[in-house]
């Protein structure tokens, strides 16, 4: 008696650890909604960035803008009209060009690299094909080229880089 009365108990749990089982939680159908908003959202934010362009001596290159306060408000000016920046080579290893107004700067330390764009004391844009460390704020940095491609592109005296905005 006592051993089908185990029999019973151990199938009886068995049964009920298949229907926990069963209801394991899933995502309900709200929350799949919230997390594909939040990726539109923040894909549509992206474009807000990445809707800007830019170009230099007229090649566009791709460049994964950051998301910070300076960038968009470089997107608000290039949203005026065409931002044409005439920039000289310094130091060997970038092109700086004034932008001919301030714009909001959050500089930290920072190491660059080839194809990093940043804001130097608010007012010039740095594009560089070399590395420097320095207070700056990082703008965003171009992709798909090569060191060698961005010294190409880059290492000349004088350089022109145009910035629009969708």
């Amino acid at each position: 008696m006592k051993k089908m009365l185990i029999i019973i108990l151990t199938i009886a749990l068995i049964v009920a650890l298949a229907a926990c089982a069963d209801k394991k939680e899933t995502p309900n159908a709200d929350a799949s909604e919230d997390a594909l908003q939040t990726d539109i959202t923040d894909n549509e934010e992206e474009r807000g960035t990445t809707g800007m362009r830019l170009k230099i001596n007229n090649e566009e290159v791709d460049v994964k803008w950051e998301d910070n306060e300076s960038v968009r408000a470089l997107a608000d000016l290039a949203s005026e009209g065409p931002l044409t920046i005439d920039t000289s080579r310094y130091g060997g290893f970038e092109q700086v060009g004034g932008l001919g107004t301030t714009l909001p700067d959050n500089d930290v330390n920072t190491t660059t690299e080839p194809g990093d764009i940043v804001l130097y004391t608010g007012s010039n844009i740095v594009v560089f094909f070399g590395t420097n460390t320095w207070a700056y704020t990082r703008l965003g940095h171009i992709e798909g080229k090569s060191g060698d491609e961005l010294r190409d592109m880059l290492g000349g005296n004088n350089v022109v880089l145009t910035i629009t905005s969708d």
